[in-house]
């Protein structure tokens, strides 16, 4: 048959691309090998514009085990644990239909972190909605909770944290960042590499549908005005299946019969058949009448490109297929041996005793197009802000009205629909600068923290990209835990676009230079292109997932302030930046300017000061100054506690606003005893760390000196107003 251009363009596939596809296989492919050539040259699953971008970042040190290149990055925590990790985006199916969306963003990234043969302890989120006013972001935000936390739930891994953000930026297109956390001893990490010639190759797990054929394809394009119409594309997703399914794929590996193990998530059988051969230099032969379907007279073209959830592939070792049989039977899921590898270098699959599709594998993995697109540079957008020209605000008015906001009230009417305590490790849950989740039955714990930055990315990517790695990493921190590593989910809009492809590696840049920095890899990530519908991008929005750990849970602290009496100091100096900030966007509707500067050299020696501190009991709480600044987290401090504060009034500053809602970086807020005072002086003058008392710990008035006051309890009635108000709720 002659593949006409139109099929070629429905495939996501430039007209040059097949010529190339052409020259590969010698000549025209039929529309089953081009749905495979679809699936594997797409952005999302072939990074061809972000790969050679992406090398720059550092991805090793002395913990990592496994870098990027697998279902999820691994790190070494000592006594032969280890800790597998990945954060993953599931923007387009959640926009397209919100519930089934996030739940199988949610069932996807559990998969990535059991096949490498951890057992999940975690999720977190990052989910990004329009406008409060746009019409469809109830509806979305009521799906996608309901989705993260009716999967999550069901499978029994707990939700611990995360970010709700809105911004008009994501009207028409949402973003929902899924993250999983798993453990697992570093003897028994399994990996995707194939190995050897005729060994099985397993099907396992739930049967194959039309769901989510064309996924990966339809993720790596820009949405229109008809995007409602490619909700067949979006999966769906069976909790209990994938429950059911973990547990068999656990119970497997701990016999010696996995060669390699490969979930069916992207472009389904086709990936995993693809990524396995490629990986391990050999071919796949795979009949495709064995293979399990849920529908009548299911075509090869749609077995291979189905996106059907809780799906595995596995190698399995001469012999042992009974034995796997057997265990799959115990828990009820299908077990069929679908091809074999073989010496052939090449995908082939039969269907009805013919060959149906033959393809060199090295077509579909090594020769996938790379591409250096064109960028350009960031705007310069600084633009200085004449803050005397502005109508006054009051510094209390001001903290009302932000803590209110959609982006800083209290998420707790998100977070109470996710089971944060199930497997019963949790040790803080959501509503801190970190989750703390311990190792089960042994004295140690981790820190998982999620974090995004896409209004100073917007204003200037490669200082955005800096400083979401270095608020994370001061997350990590403020709970009393060392940051090991990162994994990333870079969202942005067409790569196609000069600007856009600008940003993005721009944003690469400012990310490298942090993490080299602060020795700070990124084992793991994802890279979300083509977010913009009718050619609208979103903002640039690099999402963060870090991982540290604690090695004495005696050291885990938190935000809430403890005792009355008690001193607040803040680490790193305040100079005033307002550009970007919270406070100009929502008191003034102001979003100009050039976000501020990061002193790597700063965020290093403050970040390792606030641990040594720490780490030597002298800290009672901490909370890290990010989004609103000094006052807004003192207020933080203050609510989670019921305490009250006397904040000291600064003597440098003439405009109040500017000291309390600047938003410099590289800043903590420590409580301490008074009786410590004098030893904490020492060790940060020594180290010639800035600092200075800021506030007192009091009963339950939170105060400015002769400033305003007002009850912590009022403080906490406003944080609960919007979500109260918002029709999401009722």
């Amino acid at each position: 048959m002659t593949i006409k251009n139109e099929q070629i363009e429905k495939h996501g596939l430039k007209l040059e691309e097949y010529k190339k596809i052409k020259e590969l296989l010698g000549r025209d492919s039929n529309l089953l090998e081009l749905g495979i050539f679809s699936a594997m040259w797409n952005e999302h699953c072939s990074y061809k514009s972000s790969k050679i971008h992406l090398k720059k970042l550092p991805t090793k040190n002395n913990i990592v085990i496994q870098g990027p290149g697998e279902n999820a990055g691994v790190i070494d925590i000592g006594d032969d644990d280890a800790i597998v990790f990945k954060i993953e985006s599931h923007n387009h199916p959640s926009f397209i239909e919100p519930y089934q969306g996030a739940a199988t963003g949610v069932g996807g990234i559990l998969r990535d972190v059991f096949t490498m043969g951890a057992r999940p302890i975690a999720l977190m989120n990052s989910i990004h909605f329009g406008s409060p006013e746009n019409k469809k972001t109830q509806n979305l935000l009521n799906g996608v909770v309901s989705g993260i936390g009716g999967y999550g739930n069901s499978v029994g891994i707990p939700t611990v944290g995360g970010e709700t953000k809105f911004n008009r930026t994501y009207n028409e297109n949402i973003l929902v960042n899924a993250m999983a956390v798993g453990h697992v001893n570093k003897n028994k990490i399994f990996y995707s590499k194939a190995k050897g010639i005729n060994k099985p190759v397993v099907y396992v797990g739930s049967k194959t549908g039309r769901d989510g054929i064309h996924g990966a394809t339809m993720a790596s394009a820009e949405f229109d005005e008809n995007s409602e119409e490619k909700k067949p594309t979006v999966q769906v997703g069976d909790p209990f299946t994938e429950k059911l399914l973990l547990e068999a794929c656990l119970e497997l590996m701990k016999k010696n019969s996995i060669i390699s193990i490969q979930d069916m998530g992207a472009a389904g059988l086709t990936s995993s058949s693809i990524e396995m051969a490629s990986k391990g230099n050999v071919g796949i032969e795979l009949n495709l009448n064995k293979v399990p379907c849920r529908e009548n007279n299911m075509t090869p073209y749609e077995m291979m490109l189905s996106e059907s959830q809780e799906r595995m592939l596995i190698i399995l070792d001469d012999n042992k297929e009974n034995e796997a049989k057997k265990i799959f039977d115990k828990w009820d899921l299908d077990f069929v041996v679908i091809g074999k590898t073989t010496d052939s270098k090449r995908l082939i699959l039969n269907f009805d005793d013919k060959k149906v599709a033959d393809i060199p594998i090295t077509a579909l993995a090594d020769e996938a197009p790379q591409y250096n697109r064109k960028w350009t540079t960031s705007k310069n957008k600084k633009k200085e802000l004449k803050l005397k020209s502005l109508k006054k605000i009051k510094i209390e008015e001001a903290l009302l009205r932000i803590l209110s906001s959609p982006d800083h009230s209290n998420k707790s009417w998100i977070t109470n629909q996710f089971d944060q305590s199930v497997m019963c490790d949790t040790i803080q849950k959501s509503g801190g600068d970190a989750a703390v989740i311990r190792i089960h039955k042994k004295e140690k714990a981790i820190s998982v923290s999620v974090d995004s930055s896409a209004n100073y990315c917007n204003a200037d990517a490669k200082i955005g990209g800096k400083q979401i790695i270095c608020e994370n990493w001061r997350n990590l921190i403020s709970v009393g835990s060392k940051p090991l590593a990162i994994t990333n989910c870079l969202n942005f809009g067409s790569p196609e676009k000069p600007e856009v492809m600008g940003e993005f590696v721009e944003c690469i840049e400012g990310m490298k230079e942090a993490c080299e920095f602060l020795n700070f890899p990124v084992v793991s990530g994802n890279v979300s292109f083509y977010n913009e519908t009718n050619s609208k991008s979103i903002f640039p929005t690099p999402v963060i997932g870090g991982i540290g750990i604690f090695e004495n849970l005696k050291k885990i602290i938190n935000m809430k302030s403890k005792k009355v009496g008690n001193l607040i100091i803040i680490i790193g100096k305040t100079l005033g930046h307002m550009e970007q900030t919270t406070f100009m966007r929502d008191i003034y509707s102001i979003n100009e300017g050039c976000p501020p500067e990061v002193n790597l050299v700063n965020e290093k020696n403050n970040g390792l000061a606030v641990s040594k501190l720490i780490n030597d009991n002298l800290v009672s709480s901490c909370h890290d100054v990010s989004s609103g600044g000094i006052i807004v987290a003192l207020a933080e401090m203050s609510m989670a506690s019921m305490l009250g504060l006397k904040i000291v009034k600064p003597k440098k500053f003439k405009d109040l606003n500017e000291y309390f809602y600047a938003e410099d970086q590289g800043r903590y807020l420590l409580e301490i005893e008074r009786n410590n005072l004098k030893k904490i002086e020492d060790i940060l003058k020594k180290n010639n760390i800035f600092f200075e008392i800021i506030a007192e710990v009091q009963n339950d008035i939170f105060e400015v000196d002769k400033t305003f006051s007002i009850k912590t309890k009022e403080l906490f009635d406003y944080s609960n107003k919007w979500f109260k108000n918002f029709n999401a709720v009722n």
